[in-house]
């Protein structure tokens, strides 16, 4: 089980993708710094807690607005927390395009995942604070 997609062109001497990685666009080539690093593993955790609490309920991901391209990418759990993990290892974000037909229903923002775990939180925390 993989993490991340399958590259189909691993080890193929004639992958198009192969002088990608001899660029020198030195802002993308800039290692992590520690402060980035640690906004990605909260990021992590956050998308974690947002999959076991959306899951449940038939969210499958969440969608994101591109910065690059301004239209709204939509990203399955597994494939954001591949995505976070390769920026972990590698410094550097994935190319990506947008999914092909996705249904925009099954998809909610960071912002609505965050209210809504802080929501849940809220609410069990007001169950114990009554008990006290």
């Amino acid at each position: 089980m993989h993490d991340e997609p399958i590259d189909p062109f691993n080890g193929d001497p004639v992958d198009p993708s192969a002088g990608l990685d001899d660029l020198t666009d030195g802002d993308n080539l800039d290692p992590l710094t520690e402060a980035e690093r640690q906004d990605v593993l909260e990021d992590l955790a956050d998308l974690e807690i947002y999959q076991a609490l959306l899951g449940p309920i038939g969210v499958r991901g969440l969608v994101i607005e591109c910065e690059d391209c301004h239209e709204p990418h939509y990203f399955d759990w597994d494939l954001l927390r591949g995505n976070l993990r390769h920026l972990l290892s590698s410094g550097r974000p994935r190319v990506h395009e947008p999914a092909y037909d996705p249904d925009p229903d099954h998809y909610v923002t960071w912002e609505y995942a965050r209210g809504y775990a802080d929501g849940v939180h809220d609410t069990l925390t007001e169950g114990t604070d009554e008990n006290e």
